[in-house]
């Protein structure tokens, strides 16, 4: 079956105190948005579409040697908006979209490569990588349910029940839809809530409801999932990345 990729790119990154798109921000010497390009090019799929918005002009000139559609995000107007402005440059796919951050530069391309394989294997209508975090305050909980381990709610931290707080498999914002499925449910979502903005994981509210198949894989090292908001975050995803060129170099020799 088809891949497309949509890598979310757009943000400014208030909290990493700089002018600076977040997704340029560079780790151990190359920018944040290189490193989930590259990834995304493992799994050898047929388009890569770049939602861009702050300094759009920056990150375009940045990534135009990879072969990425770039979709202006103007204004911003949340998560599922963002996978809107991909809808043109995708309009005649057909197949699997994954949708990765541009901020998370630690996934690994054999985890998406088991996420996919685990959606494709389902016939899912949408797949959510998971991990499994010993703190997992102020991230949305997935909840399962039934024999076979089914999804049966995402849930955020203000919305969840005292005992969905004391689930420890979180949402880490990768996805793997069916095209019509997205683009479908994103024409149903609205953005009737506080921050007036269109949530991505609003689909999984419309898949829930109209009883779609919903599946989750959790990421073997919850590292995987690490995104990049402060200062403070690029250090600790400058130590995983090192050490794993040292393992990776102890490996070569």
């Amino acid at each position: 079956m088809s891949l497309a990729v949509i890598i979310m790119a757009a943000g400014k990154g208030t909290r990493m105190k700089s002018d600076l798109p977040k997704v340029l921000h560079q780790a151990c010497g190359k920018p944040l948005v290189d490193y989930v390009i590259e990834t995304s090019l493992m799994l050898d799929p047929q388009n890569i579409v770049l939602i861009v918005g702050h300094e759009s002009g920056k990150v375009q000139q940045a990534t135009s040697r990879f072969p990425v559609t770039c979709a202006l995000q103007e204004p911003q107007l949340g998560t599922g908006h963002a996978v809107m402005q991909a809808e043109q440059a995708l309009e005649d796919f057909e197949g699997d979209i994954l949708i990765l951050s541009g901020d998370a530069p630690l996934i690994t391309h054999r985890t998406l490569e088991k996420l996919i394989d685990v959606h494709r294997h389902d016939k899912a209508h949408a797949t959510v990588l998971t991990a499994e975090l010993q703190d997992p305050t102020g991230y949305g909980r997935v909840i399962r349910g039934g024999n076979n381990g089914e999804v049966e709610k995402i849930v955020e931290q203000k919305d969840a029940t005292d005992a969905e707080k004391l689930v420890r498999e979180i949402n880490s914002g990768v996805y793997v839809f069916d095209a019509g499925t997205l683009f479908t449910a994103l024409e149903k979502i609205d953005n009737n809530n506080a921050q007036q903005e269109y949530y991505l994981t609003d689909v999984f509210g419309i898949c829930f409801s109209e009883n779609m198949k919903v599946r989750a894989y959790t990421a073997p090292d919850a590292d995987e999932i690490r995104g990049i908001n402060t200062p403070e975050q690029l250090q600790e995803a400058e130590s995983v990345l090192g050490r794993r060129q040292r393992e990776k170099l102890r490996r070569e020799d």
